[in-house]
């Protein structure tokens, strides 16, 4: 049961934070148009990468706990 609540609060937190991620210039980069690729995040945008990797994390583990418990 509480694994099932850790679960869905990391989901949305992780939904809410890859939103909340700046989208750079879409598809237009993909197919040669110009974009920063090469590029250093910092900041806000360096906190909300490692945020986003760190609640990634955090939800595959609840998600393997939840499968064999």
């Amino acid at each position: 049961m509480i694994l099932d609540v850790i679960q869905l609060i990391s989901a949305v937190t992780l939904v809410a934070v890859i939103l909340l991620q700046n989208r750079g210039t879409g598809l237009g980069a993909a197919f040669g148009g110009e974009g920063n690729v090469y590029r250093t995040k910092r900041g806000l945008e360096q906190v909300l990468f490692n945020a986003t990797i760190v609640i990634a994390i955090i939800f595959l583990g609840i998600s393997l706990l939840n499968v064999l418990y």
